[in-house]
């Protein structure tokens, strides 16, 4: 550990002799969505375990991040999305020109997106089941004409560090137009993960239009991190921020904790578009800011209003506190494709899984598949011909209800013999845990759903669908 901080300042230096110094018709997008392996052994006990971890590594990580450092018509980009067993789904990116093509893991829950970077890339505990860790694709800056350096005066550098960000160009004088010092390094964590490097302007391609002088992360070093990350997230350094998205949209393909080759499409629509019509067959909630957040970083989450938690026909009562922001900012809900399962804080967690056993109390508790996988409350249900599990539905600001399928919130678990509710906690109570979102959407709660991310018109909306 002592010897990180030479690898880091040496794997900078690499890189700053590698690269250059720094110096709208509206369309849609089309990527494809793929799953991606999680680093763990093939048993299902240790995989779901894993995920279990992740997610809630993930959570505390969103609830307590660090500071960061007219009338047109609209068209579409798209791209393949892909499930992968690690608990994510990535997207393939064409950066540079001439163009590289790199996969990407879809995040709403961060904004800056990022590409492993040169041959000198360092990713630890990154023994990926189909990924060899050195054998990770990078971006090659040295083969890309357009890349550039993100300079330290270079209002997209205050981006990530803050408008106070010229205060550490300490080799710039105040009076110079033509400063070549680069903007600092970065350093950002993702729950159990984290990566390191250099920002950079260059050109993003895609099949209808490119977008020049995109800010992106060249990473040198990461921990958990095998493919780069592309932020969806609020902020001004996200892709949709840069893009100028009116909305995007995806539909995840249902997982079962192993890699394939079924996809999905994810669109991004540019431009003014067509006001504020709605998608056929879409239920809608609007989105709020979290304004008062405690961390500024809150602001870039996708929070919605989350009034009712329903099991079977009962109202669980929830703490308001947990369904709607205080003044500190802290509670409330946001919908992040980074988190493989819902996270609840402990007070919310408590009184859905107890609903569950109530309703469920004919099934004899299965406890020691609880201490392997972490999930709970898990139920042995050999030897029932018939099963009865209570629907599980979320209703939203305006009266939009989601009522998820049994597969988004129940799973078999090794076998039929066992099935476990899907969603996860951790095991702080009271007001220890009360930071930051008290509830993460997490995506295997959105598969077989179309998400619509309606950022012109506020809205999140969805409705289920086969998304294969």
């Amino acid at each position: 550990m002592a010897s990180l901080p030479f690898i880091f300042f040496l794997s900078f230096f690499i890189i700053s002799t590698t690269l250059t110094s720094a110096g709208a018709a509206a369309a849609t997008i089309k990527l494809s969505l793929s799953p991606f392996p999680h680093p763990s052994s093939s048993h299902p006990y240790q995989i779901l375990n894993n995920l279990v971890t992740s997610s809630v590594a993930r959570a505390h990580h969103l609830k307590h991040p660090k500071a960061k450092a007219d009338n047109t018509t609209s068209s579409l980009l798209r791209a393949s999305l892909f499930p992968h067993s690690y608990g994510g789904y990535t997207i393939s990116l064409k950066f540079g020109t001439p163009p590289q093509t790199l996969p990407f893991i879809m995040d709403t829950g961060s904004s800056l997106s990022w590409f492993p970077c040169t041959s000198r890339y360092l990713c630890s505990q990154c023994a990926f089941p189909n990924v060899d860790p050195a054998k990770i694709p990078t971006f090659a800056p040295k083969r890309s004409s357009s890349k550039k350096l993100v300079g330290c005066r270079n209002p997209k550098c205050s981006w990530l560090f803050g408008p106070d960000v010229a205060s550490r160009c300490q080799d710039c004088e105040p009076t110079s137009e033509n400063c070549t010092q680069t903007c600092p390094p970065y350093l950002i964590q993702y729950g159990l993960g984290s990566t390191a490097g250099l920002l950079l302007v260059e050109n993003l391609v895609f099949p209808q239009k490119t977008f020049q002088d995109f800010l992106v992360g060249c990473s040198i070093l990461s921990n958990r991190q095998p493919a780069g990350i592309a932020g969806f997230g609020r902020s001004a350094e996200s892709l949709p921020s840069q893009l100028g998205l009116k909305k995007f949209s995806y539909c995840l393909v249902s997982r079962r904790f192993d890699d394939t080759g079924v996809s999905s499409n994810m669109l991004l629509e540019t431009g003014s578009g067509s006001g504020d019509a709605k998608t056929p067959g879409l239920s809608y909630t609007p989105f709020y800011r979290n304004q008062v957040a405690s961390n500024p970083n809150f602001k870039e989450f996708y929070y919605v209003t989350l009034r009712k938690i329903l099991v079977g026909d009962k109202h669980v009562k929830v703490p308001y506190s947990y369904l709607v922001p205080g003044s500190d900012g802290n509670g409330g809900t946001i919908v992040d494709s980074g988190s493989t399962f819902t996270f609840m804080d402990r007070p919310v967690f408590e009184v859905v899984s107890k609903e569950f056993e109530k309703q469920m109390g004919n099934y004899r508790r299965a406890r020691e598949i609880e201490n392997i996988s972490g999930l709970a409350p898990c139920f042995n249900i050999s030897g029932y011909t018939s099963i009865k599990f209570p629907e599980l539905s979320f209703q939203f600001k305006g009266g939009a209800k989601m009522a998820l399928p049994l597969v988004n919130y129940f799973s078999f678990v090794g076998d039929d013999k066992v099935a476990c509710l899907m969603i996860v906690s951790d095991n702080v109570v009271g007001q220890g845990s009360h930071g930051g979102p008290a509830i993460i959407l997490g995506s295997f709660q959105q598969q077989n759903y179309y998400i619509e991310f309606d950022m012109a018109n506020n809205r999140f909306g969805w409705a289920e669908r086969r998304c294969a």
